[in-house]
């Protein structure tokens, strides 16, 4: 469903944040509406949600949020109040949510177009920034979707080549230079191009999007004790320092590679901005014992400003009252200050 209105919006005090549903079988809406009921984010943005009426009516009432639903056929209609909840209507799939449906490939296709309606009005400029909820990858794919997540498909949508997943706290910030694949290919993925290409846009973004004028960060090594002069893999010797001296020769400030083991530690004591890891479970294990439940995804080189829980869909604790909100509230804060200190306007990446 595109979002096809002109009206661009300039970003105030409080900035306009799109916040898509996510999947309306997992713990997405029950999130979403705990996290609206804080008047902590009505004091500093003007929060609205793209999704459906009925499953949104019937979460506020589940979990007995005392919001009262405003439908909204554009972002400037939002009230910027505490006690409403702005909804913009991208779907109308008058599901029966007192016995779970299963996956079915309309609710796939809502799950798309809440993101794509998304992507539309922050391309346009009618939101500051965009919240994604969690969404499950089998919906997408019963839709006739090709791509595996929000990453790959905002990219997409946005011409956007150069792109690093982020996971953010207040503690440590990782970024990942491999995302999803078998450890096995994770070595004859890197390149020194590809780790070069991270760190730059990590460096960039912490600039533009973090206010961070002078970016401190660090490299993980690839093997243990990133490799001991060879002993333990060459991965370090033949792409990880030359990728580390390029950036170093560019006026970057990095260290590395450091060993997996004591980079992380060395990190937070020593007040660097990020770390820059290999692999997924590299990045994600230390972070999530730090992060767990108010961790944030960042999408890195996009043109717009997108920020996400740092969960899934969690179908086992679904529509029971049991999740927890503080990774949504994190990911809406984290867009609004993002919003704020955003010094790149440009819409387009090279």
């Amino acid at each position: 469903m595109p979002f096809s209105s002109t009206q661009k919006h300039d970003c105030p005090d409080r900035p306009v944040i799109g916040i898509t549903m996510g999947d309306p079988l997992g713990i997405g809406p029950e999130i979403l509406v705990k996290a609206l009921h804080s008047h902590e984010l009505h004091n500093v943005c003007v929060p609205v949600v793209l999704g459906d009426p009925d499953v949104i009516q019937t979460a506020l009432f589940r979990f007995s949020i005392p919001l009262t639903l405003h439908r909204i056929d554009h972002p400037a209609q939002g009230k910027n109040e505490p006690g409403f909840l702005n909804l913009m209507a991208v779907s109308d799939l008058k599901l029966d949510m007192s016995a779970l449906p299963s996956m079915t490939p309309a609710i796939g296709q809502a799950m798309a177009d809440y993101i794509h309606t998304a992507v539309d009005m922050a391309m346009a400029g009618q939101i500051d920034a965009m919240v994604t909820g969690p969404i499950t990858k089998t919906g997408l794919k019963m839709a006739g979707s090709s791509f595996h997540g929000h990453t790959e498909l905002i990219a997409h949508q946005t011409g956007t080549r150069k792109f690093a997943m982020m996971l953010a706290g207040e503690t440590l910030k990782v970024v990942l230079v491999t995302i999803h694949m078998p450890l096995a290919r994770v070595p004859a993925s890197l390149t020194r191009e590809k780790i070069l290409e991270t760190v730059h846009l990590t460096n960039t973004d912490l600039k533009t999007r973090f206010n961070v004028p002078e970016p401190r960060l660090a490299v993980a090594g690839l093997n243990p004790h990133a490799g001991e002069d060879g002993l333990f893999g060459t991965e370090e010797q033949q792409i990880i320092i030359p990728a580390v001296r390029a950036a170093r020769d560019q006026g970057i400030d990095i260290q590395g590679p450091m060993p997996p083991d004591t980079v992380f530690n060395h990190a937070i004591r020593t007040g660097c901005d990020a770390v820059v890891c290999m692999y997924h479970d590299q990045g994600l294990i230390p972070f999530k014992l730090i992060h767990f439940k108010d961790g944030v995804n960042i999408t890195l080189g996009l043109p717009v400003i997108r920020t996400s829980v740092d969960h899934g869909t969690a179908y086992d604790i679904a529509w029971k009252g049991q999740a927890d909100p503080a990774s949504m509230v994190q990911a809406i804060r984290t867009a609004v200050f993002q919003a704020r200190h955003r010094t790149d306007r440009t819409m387009a990446h090279e």
